[in-house]
């Protein structure tokens, strides 16, 4: 049974319908299902979240039946049953017929991998068609899980993101119209992740691959974007959105030292360095 949520989010029972390997460490999850027709967003950074069966598991165990209790009754079923719940943004939405698609960024896959693979990442890159998973997800398409909103009089949008947010900026900068000047970083662990993206807006975009530069995280991103020469513009926008430490030292530079307005800048921490998602919740 499907149950509204805190309008105007609500629950949606998918299955997967194919997977494709955008890169070494990229998957894309194609999801289908009747729920669709209710689902509804013109936003580009569309946040959701997304729930995965534990290994032997036919579907994710989510109490969607207790309505606006759900979050109580899923926190107290036992760890081993309670569906694994991860927050992703909305790679594309298509209609006839209804599908959506979200793009895994994976971490630990593979041989030689230096960490172990998180729940999520284990089940992208072994999802099939037919496997179940539940979403809480928009049923309008205005709402309050949309971040990037650059304002009309925007002369120049500057965006950064890690590749848990190459998803979301890859579908800002496709929808971003010809008038539209941009500076994109995107950055990614393989130069194979790299993908070509296609946008009407004079888009500079600059790949960051981590390999390359023998560098993690913010040392590598901070250095290019501080090094970059902008733009003139008089009404600049920025929406950097990935590891949160990382998101805030890019904060603090484009408001510090290149003088942006704080409130036209959008930052968003996907995820932080060393925590878990479950451990990121307890300290919300």
């Amino acid at each position: 049974m499907t149950t509204a949520v805190a309008a105007p989010f609500r629950f949606f029972s998918l299955q997967v319908v194919r997977t494709r390997r955008l890169g070494p460490s990229l998957v894309r999850v194609t999801l289908a299902g009747p729920d669709l027709r209710a689902f509804h967003s013109d936003g580009r950074d569309q946040s959701l979240s997304l729930f995965l069966p534990h290994p032997g598991q036919s579907e994710p165990a989510v109490p969607i039946e207790l309505g606006d209790g759900w979050w109580q009754g899923w926190r107290e079923l036992p760890d081993d049953v309670r569906a694994v719940m991860r927050s992703y943004t909305l790679r594309a939405l298509r209609r006839g017929p209804d599908e959506i698609d979200i793009d895994f960024a994976l971490h630990g896959v593979g041989p030689g991998a230096a960490t172990p693979a998180g729940p999520a990442s284990r089940w992208a890159s072994g999802a099939g068609a037919g496997d179940r998973v539940v979403l809480l997800g928009p049923a309008i398409e205005d709402n309050r899980a949309i971040r990037f909103r650059p304002p009309e009089d925007t002369d120049l949008v500057v965006i950064w993101g890690d590749e848990t947010a190459v998803p979301a900026a890859s579908a800002i900068l496709e929808s971003l119209p010809a008038d539209t000047r941009v500076r994109a970083w995107l950055e990614v662990h393989h130069a194979g992740d790299i993908q070509d993206l296609v946008t009407e807006a004079d888009a500079e975009i600059t790949w960051l691959v981590r390999d390359a530069y023998g560098v993690e995280g913010s040392p590598m991103a901070l250095d290019a974007v501080r090094a970059a020469q902008l733009p003139p513009a008089e009404r600049p926008y920025a929406w950097i959105a990935g590891e949160s430490g990382c998101v805030k030292q890019l904060r603090r530079h484009l408001v510090g030292e290149r003088g942006f307005d704080r409130k036209r800048v959008t930052f968003v921490g996907y995820w932080r360095r060393g925590l878990s998602e479950e451990q990121l919740r307890e300290q919300e």
